[in-house]
């Protein structure tokens, strides 16, 4: 669920002095390589989004179960690098700025496939403007466009308990197949453009960016943003309402992207996308490294018994991610004692009271003079 509407209500309160001897400021060497690291990501997300959006356009012009499997193969691929910039989220940045920020429009969640189903079936004509008024009108889970409303149009519900969904590239060739085509045609348009937006905010410079701003603030605040996204999707957002809520529920509804059966990707790749900002580190699609001042070096001059602490709660939640086995819904599917306990241990390694991932980060605050508000539904 994207909980943009929940941003505003971090209250941050600072008060932070770093002292690095013998070399640079560690906050301020954070700032910078931040920044990067975030363009980086978002360049990737656009480039392996056009490329979806080049498998979509050949098969809607074509439709076959060999270009239907190719865009899928491309939406997979497409998720990889996304879902590692959702740790850039929470705090009014440009992903889910009150005002304009375009997260409920690219990666929302549950969705309602009815939604998409009636408005193929309907007669309105089929827009960007359209579908982007149809966005969660008149519920929240009424989701017409990005990422989870392209992976329904390509695998269609998910009625298979042992499989993601197995839409026929026939619906493209039916009664609707015209409409739907415009319509999948139009979302992975629609992200694309989403996407770039976010990377032009983040452009190094350009004048009246978003970037420039993060640049301008005082290494203090920028730190106190850069955790704030680390702490609520580790805890609040990953362990509480992507993984309790599914496994507490036990229906494969409330899985991430429950239409693909990708939903343990979703997990291990925000891990991986906290553990990038704490290393300051981010392997491209390509494979070049982009590499500099993370958090851990900034915790590490205040504290280095906490910053052993958190290193090692970082990459425990992400090896805890890496041992679910797909599909998820079958984690989580009740009886299923070794995926439940699985999936426990990671919501534990996550959200723990005293010693989970959301609950060290906590600590780092407090060593550092700064406070967070958690959302609380």
């Amino acid at each position: 669920m994207h909980i943009s509407k929940w941003t505003s209500a971090i209250l941050l309160s600072v008060s932070l002095l770093i002292v690095c001897t013998g070399c640079g400021d560690p906050a301020t060497d954070l700032q910078s390589n931040y920044a990067a690291i975030v363009l980086a990501s978002y360049e990737d997300s656009v480039s392996t989004a056009r490329e979806l959006d080049e498998a979509i356009d050949a098969f809607v012009a074509a439709p076959s179960a060999e270009g239907l499997e190719a865009a899928k193969t491309a939406w997979l691929a497409a998720r990889e690098p996304y879902l590692q910039t959702e740790v850039y989220r929470f705090y009014d940045g440009p992903i889910d700025n009150p005002t304009d920020g375009p997260e409920g429009l690219l990666n929302a969640w549950p969705l309602d496939e009815s939604h998409i189903d009636t408005i193929i079936a309907g007669t309105d004509e089929i827009t960007a403007a359209y579908l982007e008024g149809q966005n969660e009108t008149p519920n929240e889970d009424s989701i017409a466009v990005g990422y989870h409303a392209i992976e329904y149009l390509l695998w269609g519900a998910d009625t298979d308990p042992n499989g993601p969904g197995n839409r026929p590239h026939t619906d493209y060739t039916d009664a609707n197949g015209a409409r739907m085509g415009t319509y999948l045609a139009t979302v992975s348009d629609m992200l694309v453009g989403h996407l770039e937006s976010l990377t032009s905010a983040w452009m190094d410079g350009m004048a009246g960016n978003y970037r420039s701003e993060f640049a301008a603030l005082d290494s203090s605040a920028a730190t106190e943003k850069i955790l704030t996204g680390m702490i609520i999707l580790s805890g609040f957002e990953t362990g509480g309402e992507r993984i309790q809520a599914a496994l507490t529920s036990g229906d494969q509804e409330d899985e991430h992207s429950c239409f693909s059966d990708n939903t343990h990707r979703d997990m291990v790749q925000d891990l991986q996308g906290v553990l990038n900002v704490w290393e300051g580190s981010y392997t491209r699609t390509d494979g070049s490294v982009i590499q500099g001042g993370g958090v851990h070096e900034v915790v590490l001059a205040a504290d280095a018994t906490l910053a052993a602490t958190v290193d090692s709660r970082i990459r425990e939640s992400l090896t805890l991610a890496q041992a679910l086995q797909p599909p998820f819904d079958q984690e989580i599917a009740p009886g299923n004692t070794e995926g439940n306990a699985r999936v426990q241990a990671l919501v534990d390694s996550l959200t723990g009271a005293n010693d989970g991932q959301e609950a060290v980060l906590m600590e780092v605050f407090t060593l550092l003079g700064l406070s967070v508000e958690i959302p609380t539904e």
